[in-house]
């Protein structure tokens, strides 16, 4: 049996210094807060993130939620954006985008188009740093470079972030934390002289990472009023968003300094405040930061007792202290984004494509929390499918299908954002099956079923009507893009990525089971779909291609036709010899700097299947940059995307299934020589 007070403490986030890269995070799945060696954000510039697509830069500190969304003026109808491309199935419209773009900037889209990608955006809510007065009451300018004598934990068993410094040679003491069910903020602040908090707002921002704009005051409200002895509430508009903030602090003083800024003065040596952030005004009862702390401890240790865990220190292979430590930190990491929408790429830490979230990803994110024991966070934000199922049917329809096509890159009112590329993605369209499934093996029960149906087969009506026949079986495409983005030129014409078929046969196998379990009988077509499909593309080599049309494979970002037997279980039109060469033929001379956070966990996945332990750890364990994890956990791409909770999620899916395996791999697949796991709590995957 593990102790897993020992597992999980062993691998607390300890900081001695500012980090730039590897700012600490508190939250509850719905809202997040992430903060400095201060245990605040009080050295915003100190935590860079690059710009990207020519727009400004932002920061790694950020308070976030998945309900904070806010859109500019001018709101822009998708419909007449839209392109018609010819398809097997007659004229297809697709949110396809003008002019060019690129990862330093992009030009030539119109208005229309520039406004529904950029809207709507996730909004940074607020800031929270430290104040420093001196002795007559004025303020102390503080800056980063005055920081000394840095001692910071994060404290994952009680998600609690303790920190101690020194500023211009004054102690500072703090903790931090988020209640589990209500999206407020406590910190407790112990100082000398003058000092407190300063609150400040901004305005929403439209550039790709960077969610505030302090740079347009005259947009937006900030409307201050005390409502009870050391309680007030600041009333926020943000163009289409309203949103309260209630400040708890006894015998503090809150005053507004600028139009959007406010300082907490705290009464005496020690500030006690709770920062409650929320879209529909106060929740009732203030709270107090001993409840909050107790809370969040309450939570955090049911957290950790309960779902897997998996404890590696034992093994002889000296990768086994750091495989544990990122699986460790994943799970807490991939946990505070886990609420009622599929998370972006970077969660709730900061934006990326301007907090949109990208439903491929959905199952990179998620897939592990059933897995793990956890379906109930899954259940959240798949529970956001169904309020979009209207859209989703309407872009089949414009397609001339049934059912339901569900998009890449969208923000929570389902509105697709236009691109080159994102429309033309199909590997998501099978993930709410997927991930249905893995629910129901978590949870075998009619209910599980009734649940989840609508969708299931909305989707299900959608991939059975989609393929075209061939020469040689049922095609997927054209136009169409595979999870491997490189061939966008080619998608007016491309054909038969190799993942997407087998994923393809394989859910509508599973989607007509689902209504069996029912006791409805499956529509016939479902099954001559997925028993049906042309062929995987194989090159001469002997080895499969990405794609069915040239030019076949790119040795550059996804090696993706791994995904055919790795995300997928095994189906028959994967030969394992041939993927066995597909595998090490990747590992051995794959573009693997180009390639992303969840490839990593893919080729392991991939590996695994075939009885390649060894294959599996190496592939997880590749020395590339965008296969490094940070002091703080998270798995970083570049200076533009610091964090990248794809990675995250594969690494749980990946070493669950190496640990627990899947359907048919027998009790334990191993790790391979001299490691010894220990788990418990992980299910195999189907």
């Amino acid at each position: 049996m593990i102790n897993r007070t020992e597992l999980v403490g062993r691998h607390d986030v300890l900081l001695d210094r500012l980090v730039s890269d590897s700012p600490l995070s508190v939250g509850n799945g719905e809202f997040c807060v992430t903060v400095d060696v201060t245990g605040l954000q009080t050295f915003p510039d100190s935590y860079p993130v690059a710009a990207r697509y020519g727009d400004a830069p932002g920061t790694l500190l950020g308070t976030m939620s998945h309900w904070g969304w806010d859109s500019s003026p001018g709101r822009v109808p998708l419909e007449p954006q839209l392109h018609t491309y010819d398809s097997p199935h007659g004229p297809a419209r697709y949110a396809d985008l003008g002019g060019s773009f690129g990862a330093d900037a992009s030009a030539g889209q119109s208005r229309e188009e520039e406004w529904l990608r950029n809207n709507p955006h996730r909004l940074d809510l607020g800031r929270v740093g430290l104040w420093v007065g001196d002795a007559p009451g004025g303020e102390l300018p503080v800056q980063a470079s005055d920081l000394s004598d840095v001692a910071q934990r994060l404290t994952l068993g009680t998600g609690t972030i303790s920190s101690s410094f020194r500023l211009g040679g004054r102690r500072f003491r703090t903790r931090t934390a988020v209640h589990p069910d209500r999206d407020a903020l406590a910190v407790s602040l112990d100082g000398t002289g003058e000092f407190g908090l300063r609150l400040a707002f901004p305005a929403g921002s439209e550039a790709w990472g960077n969610a505030a704009d302090w740079t347009r005051p005259e947009t937006h409200a900030s409307r201050l009023e005390q409502t009870a002895p050391g309680v007030w509430l600041i009333r926020r508009r943000v163009y289409e968003l309203d949103y309260a903030v209630e400040v708890s602090a006894p015998g503090a003083l809150l005053e507004r300094v600028r139009p959007h800024e406010f300082v907490l003065r705290a009464g005496g040596a020690r500030l006690d405040v709770v920062i409650e952030f929320s879209a529909s005004g106060p929740r009732g009862a203030s709270l107090s930061g001993d409840r909050v702390f107790q809370a969040s401890a309450r939570h955090w240790g049911e957290f950790w007792a309960t779902g897997g865990a998996l404890e590696l220190v034992a093994s002889d292979d000296p990768r086994a202290l750091e495989l544990e430590r990122r699986v460790v930190l994943s799970q807490y990491l991939s946990a505070l984004s886990a609420g009622s929408l599929p998370p972006a790429e970077t969660g709730l830490m900061l934006n990326s494509w301007r907090g949109k979230f990208h439903l491929e990803m959905h199952w990179w994110h998620h897939g592990w929390l059933p897995q793990w024991g956890r379906p109930e966070l899954l259940e959240r934000s798949l529970a956001w499918y169904p309020t979009v199922l209207g859209r989703a049917r309407e872009t089949a329809r414009g397609q001339g299908l049934p059912g339901a096509r569900w998009p890449k890159q969208i923000g929570p009112d389902g509105i697709e954002a236009p691109s080159p590329i994102g429309p033309f993605l199909v590997w998501q369209q099978p993930h709410p099956i997927h991930l249905a499934e893995l629910l129901y093996r978590a949870r075998p029960t009619r209910e599980t079923l009734e649940r989840w149906a609508e969708v299931v087969v909305a989707t299900a009506e959608f991939m059975a009507a989609f393929p075209a026949p061939g020469t040689d079986g049922l095609e997927l495409g054209p136009p169409i893009i595979p999870a491997q983005e490189s061939y966008e030129a080619t998608r007016a014409a491309a054909k038969n990525p190799t993942f997407e078929l087998a994923y393809w046969a394989w859910a509508l196998e599973v989607a007509a089971k689902w209504l069996e379990r029912l006791g409805r009988a499956a529509p016939p077509r479902w099954r001559e779909v997925a028993r049906g499909m042309t062929p995987l593309p194989v090159l001469d080599t002997g080895t499969y291609a990405a794609l069915g049309t040239p030019p076949h494979l790119v040795r550059t970002d996804h090696p993706s036709m791994l995904g055919a037997l790795g995300i997928v279980p095994e189906t028959p039109l994967v030969d394992r010899e041939t993927m066995r060469r597909t595998l090490r033929d990747a590992l051995a001379d794959w573009d693997w700097p180009t390639a992303w956070g969840w490839d990593f966990p893919m080729a392991a996945m991939t590996a695994t299947r075939l009885g390649e332990p060894e294959l599996a750890v190496d592939a997880l364990m590749l020395d590339v940059p965008k296969n490094t994890y940070l002091v703080n956990g998270h798995n970083r791409q570049d200076a533009s995307l610091p964090i990248y909770l794809p990675g995250n999620g594969g690494l749980l899916l990946a070493t669950g299934l190496m640990a627990a395996g899947h359907d048919g791999s027998g009790s334990r697949p191993g790790f391979g020589p001299g490691w010894h796991p220990v788990w418990e709590g992980i299910t195999p995957l189907p």
